[in-house]
Formats: C-alpha cells, structure tokens, sequence
C-alpha cells in the first residue's frame, strides 16, 4: 500500500486495479484469506423484522382460515363405537354393565353426502351383596334403553326434563327391588351411572356417582366432563381445599347412586354441547379411570384412536390391558365413541 502513500494511486480506478493485483498475487499462498466479495449498495438481505413481517402475514392466513371453517355448519360424517368389559384381576364377578344402540341413516351421491345418526351409550358400576351389583347395573341399563326407544322419537335430543325422567325410573326400579327383598345398609343394591346420547353433532351426559365420561380433541386434548359424586368432590365445592377434602377417610364414599334411596334423593348432572371438531369419548368405570391412569396415559392410548386409520376394538381392549396392568383391582369397563365431522360448506349456500 506504499504507493497509494507516495500518491501514486490517485483514481478509483487505479485503486480497483491494485487491489486485483494484490488478490491475484496471494492465490498461491493458502494461509491468506480471500478477500470477501463487495455487494451492490442495492443487494440487502433481509432483515429480522422482514422475516416477522412475513411470518405474521402467514400466521394471519392461517387464523383466517380457522375462522372461516368455524364459520361454516358442522356436520357428521362418521359415528363408530366399541365397548368392552372385565373383571379385573382380583374380583371373582363383574359388577359393572354397559349397553350401547347406534342408528345411522346415511345418504350419499357423488355431489352430496348426508349421515344422521343416534347413539344412546350406558355404562354403569354396580355394588351391593349377594350380587346385587350385577343386578342393579343390568336393571339401570336395560330401565334407561326402554325408556327411550318410546320416548326419542324425532330428531332432536331428549329434553332435560326427559333425561331426569329416564334416571329417575332407573333409579325407582332398583329401589323396588330394594324394598321387595328388604335389603338393609351394605346390602342394598345400587349402581352408578354415566349415559351419553348423541344425534348428529348434538350431545347430551348425565351421570350419577364416578363413573366418568371423559372427551379428547386434537385441539383441546383430554378433558373430563363429568364430576364424581363423591365426598371429597363434595367438600371441594365447599371452598375446602383438595388436599384436605381428600385427606378424610370416607372421601371416595360415594354421594349418590341408583337405587339405595327414593327418586328424592337422585339429583343428576346433566349437560348439553355439540360436537365441533373430531372427537373421541371415553365412558369409563373407576377400575380404568382409578390412579389417574386415563390422565396419565391418554396421549399414547386415546389420542392416536382419534384417527380413523386406527381400531376402536383394538383401543378399547389396550385401554383394559393397561387398566388390568396398573389398577386391576376393580372391574373395568370402557365404551369408546368416535365422532368424525367436516364443514358444511353446501348448507352455508
């Protein structure tokens, strides 16, 4: 760089041209590093706050879409079901009963396809001596199927008020048996009881007692809809504290259940929504929701039956596998539902 120091380099020109020189004479040398490539003023790259820019716009596409199909009528385009029952490792008989009746009317054309369809879906655990718990399960479920096939008639859901009346005359045909057979205290026979009932995306549970239903979505996971009435349950709608509601003794003792006691004494919860995306139910007695097993396992076990690809039966039979490995201690029942739903776009028009 002498020269440009003696002024012999006294255009741009010249400048470019010794610094081409000096490039082409350190080739040869590998230990020099090459001289780096001087961009166009014009050339930028893009900036972080580009970037954003860009992936905001893209992010912004994508709510707008979600929006736009949550816009539109959901309909249903497919209802499947499995359920199974076992006796666990370490009871001698099945208390628990479960009963199922799906009714599909699918109509299809290569520009229309249309499915309604109804489900009525009972599962119930049974308990009081000299088999009283086998007896007043069945009773519970066949009670509930009876009243409905006369009393759901049209195509929409029973009403609450119908619902309260079904549980209720499951509720008085165990009682009488009670009565019948003077059954006292331990001995008096009861069951709890979890019922879904399903027309097209419409969806209403009732239930008494902990057998539980629970839902699975993609968006929102597992959830559990239903709230065991039980004492603990009880005292934590008190304002008492978990740990302590369920520090007492009697805090799994159950608070109400079929059949014990008069209709007086039967308050069920009963619930209403529809099924927007596809969803996977779950009706579960304690011996496969105990431990928090559901809770636990439900991303390996439930999440992947969401696909149609996947078996219900197959599911439901790892769901009492897993059930027999980690609790076993109970009967166990399970009763899968698969609901699978798309836009409607042609009602929207």
């Amino acid at each position: 760089m002498g020269e440009l120091e003696l002024g012999n380099i006294q255009t741009s020109e010249q400048l470019q041209s010794r610094l081409e020189a000096i490039a082409s004479e350190l080739q040869g040398n590998p230990t020099s590093l090459p001289i780096p490539p001087i961009l166009p003023k014009s050339t930028a790259a893009p900036t972080i706050l580009q970037l954003d820019e860009q992936e905001d716009e893209t992010e912004l596409q994508m709510q707008s879409n979600d929006i736009s199909i949550a816009m539109l009528p959901i309909q249903l385009i497919s209802l499947e079901n499995a359920g199974l029952t076992d006796v666990g490792r370490q009871r001698d008989h099945n208390e628990d009963y479960f009963g199922f009746e799906t009714k599909v009317y699918k109509l299809q054309f290569p520009n229309q396809h249309t499915l309604q369809a109804r489900g009525l879906y009972i599962l119930c655990d049974g308990m009081g001596g000299h088999a009283g718990g086998e007896v007043a399960s069945a009773l519970a479920v066949n009670s509930l199927r009876q009243y409905f096939q006369t009393n759901w008639a049209s195509h929409q859901l029973p009403t609450e008020d119908d619902i309260r009346a079904a549980v209720r005359l499951a509720n008085q045909a165990i009682f009488d048996v009670n009565q019948q057979d003077a059954r006292s205290g331990v001995g008096r026979m009861g069951t709890t009881l979890v019922m879904a009932l399903i027309q097209d995306t419409h969806v209403a549970v009732a239930h008494v007692g902990d057998s539980r239903l629970y839902r699975i979505t993609r968006k929102r996971g597992l959830e559990q809809v239903t709230v065991d009435h039980e004492v603990g349950q009880r005292e934590i709608s008190r304002g008492v504290e978990p740990s302590v509601a369920y520090s007492r003794s009697d805090a799994y003792q159950l608070t109400q259940a079929l059949g014990p006691r008069d209709e007086n004494s039967i308050v069920p919860d009963i619930q209403f929504f529809e099924i927007n995306e596809d969803t996977l139910f779950v009706l579960a007695s304690d011996g496969l929701s105990d431990n928090d097993l559901l809770t636990i396992h439900w991303q390996n076990y439930l999440a992947p039956l969401l696909s149609s690809s996947t078996n219900l039966e197959s599911g439901v039979q790892a769901l009492i596998d897993l059930a027999n490995h980690y609790n076993g201690h109970d009967n166990i029942t399970a009763v899968l539902i698969r609901a699978k739903v798309c836009p409607n776009s042609k009602q929207q028009q």
